[in-house]
């Protein structure tokens, strides 16, 4: 991913930034904002990636897009337009949440299950997760009917299999190597 490295150090630079001013919740919420609607919006993602819009036209649009954001994260806007990166802001804005939840020491978790989660499943995965992390765990929950039971859960690059699917796989295997 073109630009990954430089979005981990603008990430760095605006938490520290962010942080010293007492407004890191606030600008992690300006940041979820801009990755979600990057995410969500083609429009906008074609935009950012054009190498035929010049840099101060998409400047002025995220900045109306983002009217209402925090300052700092408006400084980053424009920090961004005057290094010509305002391309990676996406980018940029993943990387800090991911940094500020580690500085609050909260671990991200997906979990894969047939149905949606129940709160008793719920419950067992964020023990599960806690048990392997040691850490608090926010739950991303994904479907994934083929799995036909139970759960996946994946922790950075830790994976716990609890699926049905997994378990009858299991199964398979001892009964063809018998």
């Amino acid at each position: 991913m073109a630009g990954a490295r430089a979005a981990i150090r603008y990430a760095k630079a605006v938490l520290s930034l962010a942080t010293d001013q007492k407004s890191a919740e606030a600008v992690n919420d300006d940041m979820k904002l801009i990755a979600e609607t990057v995410a969500n919006n083609q429009e906008l993602t074609s935009m950012l990636h054009s190498p035929v819009v010049p840099s101060y036209e998409k400047k002025a649009v995220l900045l109306e897009v983002f009217k209402s954001a925090h300052k700092t994260t408006l400084s980053l806007i424009d920090i961004l337009d005057t290094n010509n990166r305002v391309n990676i802001l996406d980018q940029v804005a993943v990387k800090y949440q991911e940094l500020f939840d580690e500085a609050k020491g909260v671990q991200l978790a997906t979990v894969t299950t047939a149905v949606a989660l129940t709160a008793a499943l719920k419950k067992e995965v964020l023990a599960k997760a806690k048990e392997l992390t040691g850490k608090n765990v926010e739950l991303e929950n994904t479907i994934d009917e083929s799995i036909l039971g139970g759960f996946i859960l994946r922790v950075g690059d830790v994976q716990y299999n609890a699926s049905v699917a997994n378990q009858l796989n299991k199964l398979k295997r001892e009964f063809t190597l018998n």
